[in-house]
């Protein structure tokens, strides 16, 4: 998965790989490389990733179910002896809120069978420069999708998958 011009004409990048400049590594359905995991998220990984994400989800509810407990039913005389309390309560929930958008947005490119690297940059990948804004040549339904990306676990050998450019497009 060596993308450099000299190695081009040598090696073939499997179709839905990408080279990870922080890794240095060729990660196969390649979908981002996370800060705070220090790994790129790709084929092998990826459910992992999802359920490392609904964990980290549920725990944060719990904190807030737990320090939601603690709030007497006057505000002041609370505020005055439990100021740090509301401090982890407005952290909880900024930090909840993050990790669901997160969880939520790779739940719905899941279900379009596209990864965080497609989505975003389409208009420089090679294999989707080709189709339009709605269109997903790997898409088969929502159902299916999800059902392919949680409950089978074998792996497609991209490096037999290319994606040939037709000479006739204009």
């Amino acid at each position: 998965c060596v993308s450099y011009s000299s190695w081009t004409a040598i090696f073939q990048q499997p179709m839905r790989s990408k080279h990870c400049q922080m890794c240095q590594h060729c990660v196969r359905r390649y979908d981002h490389h996370c800060p705070w995991i220090e790994n790129c998220v790709g084929e092998r990984n990826h459910r992992w990733f999802v359920l490392y994400l609904a964990v980290q989800l549920l725990v944060l509810l719990w904190g807030l179910h737990v320090t939601g407990f603690s709030f007497a039913p006057g505000w002041s005389p609370w505020l005055r002896s439990n100021g740090v309390l509301l401090t982890v309560l407005v952290l909880l929930v900024l930090l909840a809120l993050i990790v669901l958008l997160l969880l939520g947005s790779h739940l719905y490119l899941i279900s379009m069978n596209t990864t965080t690297w497609e989505f975003m940059s389409r208009h420089r990948i090679s294999y989707l420069k080709h189709c339009g804004a709605d269109e997903n040549p790997f898409d088969r339904g929502a159902f299916q999708n999800l059902w392919g990306f949680f409950c089978m676990w074998g792996t497609v050998v991209w490096e037999q998958v290319y994606f040939r450019e037709d000479s006739d497009q204009v």
